[in-house]
């Protein structure tokens, strides 16, 4: 029995689908003008987590999910109009093309390191611009919507439970927000489906002039073409709908009011889910503030998908998530006990506790507790199996894991340093203890560094460079090599 949180109802429901051999669910997807950063890729990962969970109750076959591209924007417009003036001759068009293709590319490259599975379908919104156009002529006609000046704008007020989903009136959000006054809008509040272009910008036929769609008529016509499209009138109705808690106003608001308006038998969305934001080491993620990355940037920084992925997983989605580094070295640590001990195991039934704190409005934060017991209690093919269904220990075990090896005889871990670094002071597994303490002196003068003790992290460093290990410091990292004049008998005093 799965437990859902609604936005919508704000209270915590359990989960019925609509159809069980069909269950759908939509997630709004990111606009490909650049990099996704870490923020992007909490609600990757977190309705991954239920994508996989739906799959696992359902069937791997009864489950339709939607994550939507949307590649018609302004900031890819620049971005292309950047290039036409820095003297790439080809046409608007081909460069918003490319820009797009290519951020895609990264997009897929980036979410599939962080483990993600590929939705059922991933839309272009410049693929439904039909749909759109469509939906839009629907609204006008039913006097929900209205062309002015080469513009089509919603009615809010048309839609009298406008404000549900975000618990607010029209009113106080003319008060408190910042809209837009335009001499063709016939209400502040009234938002946007259809915007003309200029020849510097992309653009399609419409009856309202030649133009563009608003952002938020993409997801309600892509969601109607692949959740609802054959469906009668008073069946338009899907599942879940999710996304950020930053898109619950006005996004996921307007789509609401414009779709019920479209289909007023419909429900459009019977569960709403929203993730918290994210926060880098307690303060909130921006570029003014120097502490602004991308998952990209993580990678390349030799931080593994997996890693990142735990970390994102070990708060509850709810709640604001707050990304640091040593939550990062806790994290990369703890995974690696996990896949030295499960090493060639089989998996096992998954866990019960934990698949019941996953049905339980995806808690998380409980589900990797149960993996923590799963692992304190030595039952490897449960913990294998049960951290698999959240995108764990499953797939192709990679270097940084192998790394690390498992004692028995006195029940250990140690780095390995013969697995990933050659040259003729590598050392051998009968020299265990030694890489044991190379491994707790590098996290020793880890911890001192996020302390600002760099008198403990000097003294530190200059104890392995005595011993001939040579300490390299680069983006936050701690990388070493074992040299050539390395000599053991310099730490022994330290066993």
């Amino acid at each position: 029995m799965i437990k859902l949180h609604n936005t919508k109802t704000r209270t915590k429901e359990i989960f019925s689908p609509i159809d069980a051999k069909n269950v759908r669910m939509y997630v709004c997807g990111p606009t490909v003008y650049d990099r996704a950063h870490l923020g992007n890729g909490r609600p990757v990962v977190v309705f991954d987590v239920l994508y996989r969970l739906l799959r696992h109750v359902y069937g791997a076959d009864h489950v339709t999910y939607v994550r939507n591209f949307t590649d018609v924007d302004d900031k890819i417009n620049a971005t292309a109009l950047a290039r036409q003036k820095a003297g790439d001759a080809r046409p608007l068009e081909d460069l918003i093309r490319e820009r797009t293709e290519e951020t895609i590319g990264w997009y897929h490259a980036d979410m599939d390191a962080l483990g993600a599975l590929r939705p059922t379908h991933e839309p272009r919104a410049t693929e439904f611009i039909k749909p759109m156009v469509a939906m839009i002529e629907n609204l006008i006609a039913s006097g929900h919507a209205y062309a002015k000046e080469g513009h089509a704008l919603f009615r809010v007020r048309s839609y009298k439970s406008y404000g549900s989903l975000s618990g607010r009136s029209v009113d106080d959000m003319i008060a408190g927000a910042r809209v837009e006054v335009a001499p063709y809008k016939e209400d502040p509040m009234d938002f946007v489906l259809w915007k003309p272009s200029s020849v510097d910008e992309p653009g399609w036929e419409s009856p309202w002039g030649r133009g563009r769609p608003g952002w938020h008529i993409e997801c309600s016509a892509m969601a109607d073409e692949l959740l609802m499209k054959d469906l009668p009138e008073d069946q338009k109705t899907f599942d879940i709908h999710a996304g950020g808690m930053d898109l619950q106003f006005p996004h996921h608001e307007n789509e609401i009011a414009q779709s019920a308006c479209a289909h007023p038998k419909g429900g459009f969305a019977n569960v709403w889910l929203h993730n918290e934001m994210l926060q880098v080491e307690g303060k909130k993620m921006s570029k003014s503030l120097g502490n602004f990355f991308t998952v990209r940037d993580l990678l390349d920084q030799g931080i593994p998908g997996e890693v990142i992925r735990f970390v994102l997983l070990s708060t509850h989605y709810s709640k604001p998530m707050d990304w640091t580094e040593a939550k990062r070295a806790e994290s990369q640590g703890e995974l690696a006990k996990w896949w030295a001990r499960t090493r060639g195991v089989n998996a096992g039934k998954i866990d019960t506790a934990f698949l019941n704190a996953l049905c339980d409005d995806l808690n998380l934060s409980q589900a990797v507790t149960e993996l923590r017991r799963l692992f304190k209690e030595e039952q490897w093919p449960e913990l294998k199996a049960s951290a698999a269904l959240v995108g764990l220990l499953s797939g192709t075990e990679q270097a940084w894991s192998i790394a690390y090896s498992y004692d028995a005889a006195r029940n250990t871990y140690f780095v390995d340093m013969g697995a990933t670094l050659s040259g003729s002071g590598q050392l051998g597994e009968s020299d265990s203890r030694v890489h044991e303490l190379i491994a707790g002196i590098i996290e020793e003068m880890r911890k001192a560094r996020i302390e600002k003790n760099w008198a403990l992290s000097d003294a530190l460093r200059a104890l392995l460079t005595n011993a001939g290990v040579k300490v390299m410091f680069s983006d936050g990292s701690i990388a070493h090599e074992i040299g050539p004049s390395f000599e053991p008998s310099k730490l022994d005093f330290l066993k």
